[in-house]
Order: structure tokens, then C-alpha cells, then sequence
């Protein structure tokens, strides 16, 4: 069976070759192909003119371009949100969370690098509550930690069913918390989490910082430890670099096992690239494979989306997977090794309002509440400080004047030098994440 980007890819190079590219791009860029098989291809576009436009004008074409690849008569189906709500209920009662099948420890290529945090994960999938609680897998962005959650969720669910697995990720559980809060549905959030069988936190460094978020989770924690139900966190750093997370919930990440996960290695990124390749239907040449590990290294993600590219180049493109080819269209993605990479004003902003827990379009407001305006401030001083934008090129990045980013730069350095220490590990840990998404 093919793999369902392969097949779609080449649905939409059927379409290219009979109208115009440039316009079947403007309709199909925001499609998600939602089912894809013998018999049918569902697609989800959220804009009522596009999915009427690609019925009206595509649904033949389409239809054709799978009756030459699966020999057959798929039928083509455009969903809505309402259609698509309405469908995954139907697969996926409310009651079960799903998790993607494709991330299993089958499908986790190991290394040196991971070995110690994927048989940790195996051991927690068997011993659920028994072996390693918590278990705190950490390392930097793209290296697998969600990966190891979602097998460990789905190695629970094949030998238990009906377990109560919960999967949340860090600024998500602060969001959710505050809608409690407004909406008086406090015991409604704390029994979410706190009847878990599995508790599954992603990028809990998060929650870092935010009082009210970490006294909540401290008592979750602690009624899910106490009645053995298994913990489970990623983070990009270990417990004690996380510069203000409170003492109590450091100490209690420690009580289980910590678990490093680097980047891959030379022999894992050549077994990754391998995998990935065979699972898109590719067989790559072993020149290609080593050129690709030797200059893209950052991590799996990385990796991973480099074969990605290879394969559309190659159906879009019609070239032979040769190393001259592969080098031309992959070689934006190589890492440069020059250490100087210089973050965006729009990350820096949303790590800012992840941290702070508040709206991206809030801080290039004028809202000027203490929470707020402190978030802005901080923003204002970390684009300066990150990055080569002279302060009118920030006043345009916040909606500001000249006056206002010097007084919000001036504000941040002051306070700093006054000792304020919160503001100096608010500053350390938002800069940590800026970093970590590089």
C-alpha cells in the first residue's frame, strides 16, 4: 500500500499536468487530505468557496488520477468543519483519546543518543505506575520526546482498552486553567486530569514561571502519584535549569527518571533517513543517504522533512533521486554551522505570549494592564536584544512609536539592574525557549 503523501502527491501532479499549477496551488494549499484509500479520498478545506471549487472544477481530474493508482473507483468527498467534527466523532468517540498509530517504539529508530529514554518509555508502556514514575524525558526540539509519549500512549492502549490516557501540552494546561477559572469549571478541569490512568504533558517547562498553573499541577501530580497512575513529561531541559519552576514540583520530577535524548548521530540520521524514505515508497541511493546526514544534523524533524522534500521535488519534478539532483533541491535546508542564526520577531513574540499566557494580538495592543504590559516590555527588550532590528523597525513590528520602544527597552534594563530577580528568570527562561526552537 502506498503511503497517503505519496499517492496525494501524485493526485495533485495528475491535476497540474491538465490546469494551470499556479491556480491548484491557490485552491489546495490549505487542504489536509483527512482519509485516503481505495475507495474514497476525503479531503478538509475550512473556506465554503474552495471546497465548492474544487467539487465543481477538480472532482473528475482527481477522481481519474486514483483510478490510475489504485485501479479502482475512489470517490472524492470535500468536508467542512461541521463534516469534519461530525466525522471524527464517529471514529473517535469523546471518551478516547486517539493517538497517531505511525509513532510506536516499532517505528522509533534508536541510537546512542536515545536508547536510555526509549527503553525507559518501553519499560513505563509494561509497568504502567510501577517502574519509572515520573518518567521526565528531556533534550531539544525535534529529537523524538513526542514520539515516546505517543508510543508509550499506545502501547498502554493495546494491552489496556479502556485506560484513562490524558495528553496535554504545557502552555495548553495554562490555558485551559484559565477558562476554568472564567468559566467556573474548576472541578470539571481538576477530575480531567486528575482520574488519568496516564498523564501525558508535553513541553512542561511551560508552566514555569506561572503560580497559579504550578500549584494546580502540584496537587494533580500529587493525587496521581500517590494513587500510582503513571506521570509522563518532555521538556528541553532537565528540572533543575528551569530557572523559576518552584522548588517543590523540581524535586518531584526528580523522584522518578530522567532521560536525555540528543541528536542523532551520524549511523541513527543514515537508519532515520533509510526509514523515512521506505515509508514514503522511496528507495534512496547510499550517496544520497550520506550527503543528506552529513550536512542536515540539527535533528529528527529536520531529517525527516528533508526526505519529505526530496520525495516532491521528485514527483513534482519528474528528476531521478541522483546525488546532483538531491544536492540542488535540498540545500536550503542544510545547517550553515556558523552558530549566528537570529531568531524572528514573530518567535520571539510567541514564546513571550506562550510564557505570559496571553494573546499575540493582545501584546501589539494597547490593552495596559500589569500582566500585559509587563509581556510587552519584556518582548520589546528580547527583539532588541536577539536580533538586528533598529528600534523603528520594532516600533513597526508592535504597532508602536520610536518613544514608546525606547521607554519599554529603557523600563526592562532598569528593572534589571535594580535586581529584580523574577524579571531576570522570566527573561532567562523565555530566552531558553527562543533558543531551543532554532
Amino acid at each position: 500500500m502506498y503511503a497517503t503523501a505519496y499517492v496525494w502527491a501524485k493526485v495533485l501532479r495528475h491535476v497540474e499536468e491538465r490546469l494551470d499549477a499556479v491556480t491548484v496551488s491557490a485552491y489546495f494549499d490549505d487542504a489536509e487530505v483527512v482519509e485516503l484509500n481505495e475507495e474514497q479520498l476525503i479531503l478538509y478545506s475550512p473556506n465554503d468557496f474552495r471546497r465548492e471549487f474544487i467539487l465543481r472544477r477538480y472532482r473528475d481530474y482527481i477522481q481519474d488520477a486514483l483510478k490510475e493508482i489504485f485501479n479502482s473507483d475512489a470517490k472524492l468527498l470535500v468536508f467542512g468543519d461541521e463534516e469534519l467534527k461530525a466525522y471524527k466523532q464517529k471514529e473517535n468517540p469523546a471518551s478516547a483519546m486517539d493517538f497517531n498509530p505511525q509513532f510506536s517504539f516499532e517505528n522509533f529508530v534508536v541510537g546512542p543518543s536515545n536508547r536510555f529514554a526509549h527503553g525507559a518509555a518501553i519499560a513505563v508502556s509494561n509497568q504502567p505506575g510501577q517502574a519509572y514514575n515520573p518518567l521526565f524525558i528531556y533534550g531539544p526540539p525535534g529529537v523524538g520526546k513526542t514520539h515516546l509519549l505517543y508510543a508509550i500512549a499506545n502501547g498502554i492502549r493495546r494491552t489496556n482498552p479502556n485506560a484513562n490516557i490524558v495528553y496535554i501540552k504545557g502552555d495548553q494546561f495554562t490555558n485551559e486553567l484559565i477558562a476554568a477559572i472564567q468559566n467556573g469549571k474548576n472541578i470539571e478541569f481538576r477530575n480531567k486530569y486528575r482520574e488519568a490512568d496516564l498523564f501525558l504533558i508535553d513541553d512542561i517547562q511551560f508552566i514555569a514561571g506561572k503560580e497559579t498553573t504550578q500549584e494546580e499541577f502540584f496537587h494533580t501530580f500529587n493525587k496521581l502519584y500517590e494513587e500510582h497512575k503513571q506521570i509522563v513529561m518532555t521538556s528541553d531541559r532537565k528540572p533543575s535549569d528551569m530557572l523559576t519552576l518552584e522548588d517543590r514540583l523540581r524535586t518531584r520530577f526528580e523522584w522518578g527518571l530522567l532521560a536525555s535524548i540528543e541528536a542523532p548521530d551520524y549511523e541513527t540520521r543514515m537508519a532515520i533517513i533509510k526509514t523515512k524514505a521506505q515509508s514514503l515508497g522511496m528507495e534512496l541511493p547510499d550517496d544520497v543517504c550520506n550527503y543528506i546526514a552529513i550536512n542536515v544534523t540539527n535533528n529528527v524533524r529536520q531529517i525527516e522533512g528533508t526526505v519529505k522534500k526530496i520525495m516532491a521535488y521528485r514527483d513534482l519534478n519528474n528528476m531521478p533521486l541522483d546525488l546532483q539532483n538531491v544536492s540542488v533541491a535540498i540545500e536550503d535546508m542544510f545547517k550553515t554551522g556558523s552558530g549566528n542564526t537570529l531568531p524572528s520577531p514573530d518567535l520571539i513574540i510567541s514564546q513571550v505570549c506562550k510564557f505570559y499566557s496571553i494573546d499575540e494580538n493582545t501584546i501589539r495592543g494597547t490593552e495596559k494592564t500589569r500582566g500585559t504590559a509587563e509581556a510587552r516590555q519584556v518582548a520589546v527588550y528580547l527583539v532588541r536584544k536577539l536580533t538586528n532590528l533598529s528600534s523603528p523597525d520594532i516600533g513597526k513590528v508592535f504597532n508602536k512609536d520610536h518613544s514608546t520602544i525606547l521607554y519599554s527597552i529603557n523600563k526592562v534594563e532598569s528593572m534589571l539592574k535594580s535586581g529584580d530577580e523574577n524579571l531576570k528568570n522570566h527573561i532567562r527562561d523565555i530566552t531558553a525557549n527562543i533558543n531551543s526552537c532554532l
